[in-house]
C-alpha cells in the first residue's frame, strides 16, 4: 500500500500560514528588506534512497534582515508534485521545528535542519525520481518576512547497483574472454530492485600494476538490465562496468573482477 504525505494536518499544528505550501504557481511571500540568500539541501549532494532504509539529511538555510533574523523562524520543506486536490506527492518536513541556529553577524543567521526522507512513504512511487522543490520561510526580528517557493531544488533519486563476472579465469594471452553484469536500480513501488533496461554501460579495465581504468568499450543493458560482451585477454588486471548515471539514478560502478593472463 502506497501512502500520500499531506501537508495540512502538519501545517495546522504549526498554526502558521505561512508555512503552508502553495500551488505551484504561487509567487513568493514577502514583507520588508528581508532576504534568503541561501539554501543548501544533504550538503549540496543527491540524495539516494533503496528500498528499505530512511535517509536522513539537512537543509541549511541562510537569511539576512537588518534588523537580525529571529531565531526558530527559518523554516523548509521538501516536496515533489503538487496535486489538484491540495495534497502533494513526497512532502518531507524538519524533525525539529527550531533547527539549529549559527549567526554570521548581527544581521545573517543560518539554520540547520534534519529531515527523513522513507522510500516507502514519502517517494509514493517511482515517478518522483528527480528533482525537488525547497520551501523556505523566515522572519526578521523587526517583523519582516519572506516565503521562498522555491528556496533551492535537490535530487532524490533511486539507487542503483551494478556487477560484473569476467570469464574464463585464469585464460592464455590475447584470448577471448566473457564479461558479465547486471544494471540493477531500487523500485518504490514493489521495493525490490529491478533490472534498468536499454542504459549504456562501459566496460573497463585496469592493468595490474596502475591505478587508472580505461574503457574497452559501450556495452547496452538488455530488456532484463544484464550486461554481456567479449573482449581479448592482453594482461593481467581487473575488469569492471562503470555507468554513468541518469536524471533519476545516480552513478554507479561495479567492483573490479581480477583476471590472471598466463
Amino acid at each position: 500500500m502506497h501512502h500520500r504525505t499531506t501537508v495540512a494536518g502538519f501545517a495546522g499544528a504549526l498554526a502558521l500560514s505561512a508555512l503552508t505550501i502553495p500551488a505551484a504557481a504561487q509567487a513568493d511571500d514577502f514583507s520588508g528588506d528581508i532576504r534568503i540568500t541561501k539554501v543548501v539541501v544533504n550538503g549540496g549532494k543527491d540524495i539516494v534512497l533503496g528500498t528499505t532504509d530512511v535517509k536522513s539529511f539537512t537543509i541549511a538555510v541562510t537569511a539576512t534582515d537588518d534588523s537580525g533574523i529571529e531565531v526558530g523562524n527559518t523554516f523548509p520543506v521538501m516536496w515533489h508534485t503538487p496535486l489538484p486536490n491540495g495534497e502533494y506527492y513526497g512532502l518531507v518536513v524538519p524533525d525539529n521545528i527550531a533547527g539549529k541556529c549559527v549567526s554570521q553577524s548581527f544581521t545573517t543567521t543560518t539554520c540547520t535542519y534534519t529531515l527523513k526522507i522513507n522510500p516507502r512513504i514519502h517517494t509514493h512511487d517511482n515517478t518522483t525520481a528527480g528533482t525537488w522543490t525547497v520551501r523556505a520561510h523566515a522572519l526578521a526580528n523587526d517583523g519582516d518576512y519572506i516565503t521562498k517557493a522555491s528556496a533551492a531544488k535537490a535530487k532524490v533519486l533511486r539507487n542503483s547497483r551494478l556487477t560484473v563476472n569476467a570469464s574464463p579465469e585464469p585464460v592464455k594471452k590475447n584470448k577471448t574472454i566473457t564479461v558479465t553484469g547486471a544494471l540493477t536500480r531500487a523500485n518504490w513501488e514493489t521495493y525490490k530492485y529491478g533490472g534498468y533496461t536499454k542504459q549504456p554501460v562501459k566496460l573497463q579495465f585496469k592493468k595490474k600494476g596502475t591505478s587508472t581504468y580505461k574503457t574497452l568499450k559501450t556495452v547496452t543493458t538488455d530488456s532484463k538490465g544484464n550486461l554481456r560482451t567479449t573482449t581479448t585477454a592482453t594482461a593481467d588486471g581487473y575488469f569492471r562496468y562503470s555507468f554513468a548515471g541518469t536524471s533519476t539514478t545516480p552513478a554507479v560502478a561495479s567492483a573490479g573482477d581480477y583476471v590472471d593472463v598466463k
